[in-house]
């Protein structure tokens, strides 16, 4: 993990702002870019937010349901269960 020598506070409503630099970095251009926060230990992990299968993690012929995302291929597969 690299340092980026950024420090920011928060507000008083818990909120801090990403330094632009780190937002051009991450391509965090639009509003519609999100990011995905984790918990490791002792540390908040933030990541750019890129839709990817919930089981193979494959970012080609998604389909959404349910806020989820499934790749075709494991679309398949789950139907074959049920058949």
């Amino acid at each position: 993990m690299n340092a980026t020598g950024f420090v920011r506070k928060f507000d008083e409503n818990g909120r801090f702002v990403l330094p632009m630099e780190l937002r051009k970095k991450l391509h965090l251009t639009s509003q519609e870019d999100a990011i995905e926060i984790f918990v490791e230990d002792d540390m908040i992990i933030l990541r750019k937010y890129e839709p990817a299968c919930i089981f193979c993690q494959g970012m080609e012929d998604l389909i959404g349901y349910k806020d989820k995302k499934v790749c075709r291929k494991c679309s398949e597969k789950i139907n074959v269960l049920f058949e």
